[in-house]
């Protein structure tokens, strides 16, 4: 008799070639072929998230959702979903969400997350953008690639360059000079500006530009500055007397990316990040082209609703930068670790 040992030995050989012959065997390769599949296709969605009103023609919308879209044609198992209006994310969180992964995506106005980064306060610095073509060059520029560093330090990384110009409003008259803001309650859309306004005698109210409209409406805030775009997306004519809109002398201007986090960049494969670069891209270049007709269609906009849209004189604008000077740029400069060095870089790009 053969002990259990000797038996289990001599079934080996066939066992063996049995197993060969069931990974060899057509049903086997197609079976493999099958459930990896899935993996092959290597299909991801991220969430994108931003504060401006969905489908209402805000341009920054637009940008988000022509990204979305254009991912999508190039089928590279890469899906956008977006979330406008703040209605996954408030509009400060969004920096923060990112960093947790509660999303993905985001557009908004990076002076948001200075709570975080102050640095990034000077993206929204009275003055230091005169225009849309300067601030093309300030893309170029040593001052932005800090900025883009500081960024990506922080576990974000730039899809699209956006800047928007700005202008500032007041509920009962026209804002032309600094003693036009004194004893005003005025909201302003970052601390730089928040600066300047209490230096020429205004009092502040810090709320993102999707709450401005009920601010004013209440009484809460009198006044406010805010982007071209967000002035029309807003409708804030309905509460406004008079705007002061950029024209030849602009203050205010936004730097607005749109932005990925790192972890969801990395989880990317080569295609789909090809494919995200080349649709934020083509973003960009729409929302540059658009940028400067925003100016144009705000002005038109608040005169169709009869309220008066002025511009700044050579001197007003000269005014409001003296105060600038000894707030906004001095506080920057010697409180924010670099900020003095990031202000030379900015005002070099002539």
């Amino acid at each position: 008799m053969k002990s259990e040992k000797s038996v289990s030995n001599a079934n080996a050989p066939v066992c063996k070639a049995a197993w060969r012959k069931r990974l060899v065997s057509p049903l086997g390769v197609l079976s493999a072929i099958i459930f990896a599949a899935p993996a092959l296709a290597a299909d991801v969605t991220l969430k994108a998230s931003h504060q401006f009103p969905g489908g209402k023609g805000d341009v920054r919308d637009e940008m988000v959702q022509m990204i979305a879209k254009d991912v999508a044609a190039a089928k590279v198992g890469l899906e956008i979903k977006v979330f406008p209006g703040s209605s996954l994310v408030k509009a400060q969180e969004q920096w923060k969400a990112m960093q947790t992964g509660q999303i993905d995506m985001s557009a908004f106005p990076l002076d948001y997350a200075s709570g975080f980064h102050p640095q990034f306060g000077a993206t929204l610095m009275p003055g230091l953008v005169k225009g849309h073509a300067h601030a093309r060059r300030i893309n170029d520029s040593a001052f932005m690639k800090d900025i883009k560093a500081i960024i990506e330090q922080g576990g974000v990384k730039v899809l699209a360059d956006a800047w928007l110009a700005g202008a500032f409003a007041g509920k009962d008259k026209c804002i032309r000079k600094p003693e036009d803001a004194a004893g005003l309650k005025v909201r302003s859309a970052g601390a730089t500006f928040a600066q300047m306004w209490a230096g020429a005698g205004a009092s502040i109210v810090s709320i993102p530009s999707n709450e401005v409209y009920n601010a004013l409406q209440q009484g809460v805030a009198q006044g406010t500055d805010t982007s071209t775009g967000s002035f029309v997306s807003f409708r804030l004519y309905e509460q406004l007397k008079c705007v002061t809109a950029p024209g030849d002398n602009a203050l205010w201007f936004m730097y607005e990316p749109v932005l990925i986090s790192k972890k969801a960049w990395n989880s990317l494969n080569d295609a789909q990040q090809k494919a995200l670069m080349a649709a934020s891209k083509k973003a960009e270049d729409y929302f540059e082209s658009e940028s400067k007709k925003l100016d144009d269609k705000m002005v038109e906009t608040f005169k169709a609703n009869k309220v008066e849209a002025i511009t700044l004189t050579d001197a007003e604008a000269e005014a409001w930068r003296g105060v600038a000077q000894k707030t906004s740029y001095k506080q920057f400069a010697e409180k924010v670790p670099g900020g003095k060095e990031l202000i030379e870089k900015a005002l070099s790009v002539k």
